[in-house]
């Protein structure tokens, strides 16, 4: 296809680059370097932006994801850049019309395509959702089940925690009545201290008293230093004798003493022994059911399981 070059353009010369924008005559201004410029000014651009802008279809809402409407939407706008390019092809370009229905023709490829892999994209989200329904209906059948093991578990929980606040309040009362009894040992072993004290404290005003009247004896008459030796040698005896009983006395309440905490040390033994029976006796409670199903509480150590 050929055209007839303007008047005033000498034949075999380039032909100045006209504006872009159809209806505009005015010829490109030159340039040395950087991109071809299409537009004569950017008012002749703008213009040329603002009149092909076609309105966009109405979108689909935001929370739509069918690829089927999406690819409609498509095809309807390539539909119209195909229209508006036919449309604009009269008043420009034979080459400029050429290429820009070659640009319209690979969108509608695109297009198409596109629709085939919205298609495809839908069959996947399609088997997606049943997958998803499944599973939802299977969790939903899970959830049940769990609320009413939870509501099982709940009313055994409700049980021990009773049976344990019964468990404490027997073992309260079990530790009140084993500290009376220690403060009472306790009281009696302070007692006979006190008497061994004071019984101490006889001997040794006796061993005193001998002692005074050996050195009386000592200091009344020379002859009479046979005698006060005999004397001396039976204060002596009876000195030892005192200290003897004295030490027994002590000994024995060194062994009361100690017997009554051996009793108080056995005594919070069999208290541990009982409160680990109870935590056995609650932690049996709260274990699920055995198999047999005869509800009989498991033997704890001592034999003491069937009493509680």
């Amino acid at each position: 296809m050929t055209s007839n070059p303007p008047a005033g353009q000498v034949p075999g010369a380039s032909a100045p680059a006209i504006c872009k924008r159809p209806g505009c005559p005015n010829a490109l201004p030159g340039q040395d370097r950087g991109r071809t410029r299409q537009f004569c000014s950017d008012e002749c651009a703008r213009r040329y932006h603002n009149d092909a802008r076609i309105p966009a279809p109405a979108a689909p809402p935001a929370d739509s994801t069918d690829p089927l409407a999406a690819l409609d939407a498509v095809i309807r706008q390539a539909a119209v850049l195909t229209r508006a390019a036919r449309e604009m092809a009269a008043s420009l370009d034979p080459a400029r019309v050429r290429a820009q229905i070659a640009e319209a023709e690979a969108a509608r490829r695109r297009a198409e395509a596109a629709a085939v892999t919205a298609g495809a994209r839908a069959g996947e989200a399609a088997a997606e959702t049943q997958a998803m329904a499944e599973a939802l209906d299977a969790a939903r059948a899970d959830a049940r089940a769990a609320q009413a093991e939870a509501s099982a578990a709940r009313l055994q929980a409700e049980t021990a925690a009773a049976a344990l606040e019964q468990a404490r309040r027997d073992a309260a009362g079990q530790i009140t009545a084993a500290q009376a009894e220690a403060a009472e040992q306790a009281a009696a072993a302070r007692a006979n201290a006190a008497q061994c004290a004071r019984e101490r404290d006889d001997a040794t005003e006796t061993a005193r008293r001998a002692d005074a009247e050996i050195v009386r004896a000592r200091q009344a008459e020379a002859d009479a230093r046979a005698e006060t030796d005999r004397v001396r040698a039976d204060a002596a005896r009876e000195r030892d004798t005192l200290h003897q009983q004295h030490q027994a006395q002590l000994e024995a309440v060194k062994a009361l003493t100690a017997a009554e905490r051996s009793r108080a040390e056995r005594a919070e033994h069999l208290l541990e022994a009982e409160r680990a029976d109870r935590r056995h006796l609650t932690s049996a409670l709260t274990a699920p059911a055995s198999g047999n199903g005869n509800g009989k509480l498991p033997r704890t150590a001592g034999g003491k399981g069937d009493q509680q």
